[in-house]
């Protein structure tokens, strides 16, 4: 499990994604088709974690870092995001990603993680400590979304394929 502390310094915020990154797809590695496509108690299998989390990683990128509307950002309507009901959001995601392979959602996941990597690589941390909009100085700042849509979330569906795994 992640500790809760947040980072310090953007060497630190790397690691720790890049640790989780590589957890995460140690454990796919392992997985041959049919467990990837094997549903857990819950009804998602380890390819719609991965699609999941390729979802929210566009969510950073689209939302949280280039400020677009969170409805365009995922291709939805804006009643889909309007409440931020995440059990209403994920079950949308989740339907349009069922007919998809693996290999096409892992490819699309990787594609995801190289250009939240880029991203973060050229920001500096200092902004992600900044309030997300400028005008509302009491807005939140960015790094919780990133810890959350990155190694937070890398490491709740990793440890949730594992579980779905052992039975």
């Amino acid at each position: 499990m992640i500790e809760n502390s947040q980072p310090q310094t953007k060497e630190e915020l790397l690691s720790l994604i890049t640790r989780e990154w590589d957890l995460l797809l140690s454990l796919v590695a392992k997985l041959d088709e049919k467990q990837m496509s094997t549903r857990d108690a819950g009804g998602w299998t380890p390819k719609d974690n991965l699609a999941h989390l390729a979802e929210w990683m566009k969510m950073l990128l689209g939302y949280h870092l280039d400020r677009r509307p969170s409805h365009e950002v995922l291709g939805v309507t804006a009643d889909v995001t309007a409440d931020w009901d995440f059990d209403v959001i994920n079950k949308v995601l989740l339907a349009r990603n069922q007919s998809r392979s693996s290999e096409d959602v892992l490819g699309e996941l990787k594609s995801l993680y190289a250009r939240v990597m880029d991203r973060l690589e050229i920001m500096p941390f200092e902004d992600l400590l900044k309030p997300r909009r400028a005008d509302d100085p009491q807005s939140p700042p960015l790094l919780p979304s990133v810890i959350g849509d990155t190694y937070e979330h890398f490491a709740e569906h990793r440890e949730m394929i594992e579980k779905a795994l052992k039975g």
